[in-house]
């Protein structure tokens, strides 16, 4: 039995089923890391934000030295193509990737003319909201400087899996990554909230981390709300004495916090007003 779920693919002008193989031993993607990729999601029959996350791939392969040779526009339209192919009760990750095929000059670099797209699907479902706890990493996140960390890469992920991998190993489900000032940057696979005395804080976004397609919506619906939102700097110190703690990201979206080391949090009313509205804006009954 395949160790993938049911999976759909783009590729080269036409829908495949499965898994199919994409890269050779010759792939500058392969040896090198030229592949850039985004998340969205289909559940409950919708597709929030579809278009900032096609918009978005295409930025990153562009910062990442190649040619989107497919429209943003173009992609969400063949997103919403793919959808149809699943059971409509079936939550689905939606993942656009490009990748350098040939070595460009000085041969790290990818040739911008042969570079390769596809889409895929497959079906992933939504985590439960009942929670999770977070441990400190001893891992931080690079900065701009030392890392591509305004694009969502793959070469970027095997920081944040040592980061969970460690976490998960003392027990805990995720990990609060650090910046390497020692401020609060985000979670291994997402971007972080804490709420103190009703106000709403989250980092403000540095360079070290990416400022997220839900965080920024999920910032938007509670400043519609009149929720004070608040992007600065956040300390372990302000996390551990927080009344709530939560999380936004493709994958769940919106997310409780149960315990931050040995710390127990509430699952309060800002998170679940958080979740509510995020929930109301993907199926536009705001």
């Amino acid at each position: 039995m395949s160790w993938y779920s049911k999976t759909w693919t783009w590729l080269d002008g036409k829908w495949l089923e499965g898994n199919p193989p994409i890269m050779g031993p010759r792939t500058h993607a392969a040896w090198l890391g030229s592949s850039v990729f985004d998340g969205a999601r289909a559940f409950e029959g919708v597709m929030p934000d579809i278009e900032a996350h096609t918009q978005r791939v295409n930025a990153s392969a562009e910062k990442m030295g190649m040619r989107p040779v497919v429209a943003s526009a173009e992609i969400a339209a063949l997103a919403r193509e793919g959808m149809k192919k699943f059971d409509p009760k079936v939550a689905l990750y939606v993942k656009p990737m490009y990748w350098g095929e040939a070595d460009g000059p000085g041969t790290i670099m990818p040739d911008p003319d042969s570079t390769r797209f596809c889409l895929c699907l497959f079906e992933a479902p939504m985590p439960d909201a009942s929670g999770f706890s977070l441990g400190v990493s001893r891992f931080r996140r690079p900065t701009l400087e030392t890392m591509p960390t305004d694009i969502k890469t793959g070469a970027l992920y095997p920081n944040n899996a040592r980061a969970l991998a460690d976490a998960q190993a003392r027990g805990f489900g995720n990990a609060i990554v650090l910046d390497m000032l020692g401020n609060v940057a985000e979670t291994a696979t997402s971007n972080l909230f804490i709420v103190k005395d009703g106000v709403v804080v989250t980092p403000a976004p540095n360079g070290t981390f990416l400022n997220g397609i839900t965080r920024q919506r999920t910032i938007r619906l509670l400043r519609e709300e009149g929720r004070t939102v608040l992007e600065q700097r956040v300390t372990l110190e302000e996390v551990l004495a927080a009344d709530e703690v939560f999380c936004t990201g493709n994958y769940g979206k919106v997310q409780p916090v149960t315990r931050v080391e040995e710390r127990r949090c509430a699952i309060g009313p800002v998170y679940r007003k958080a979740r509510e509205l995020y929930w109301a804006f993907a199926h536009d009954r705001r």
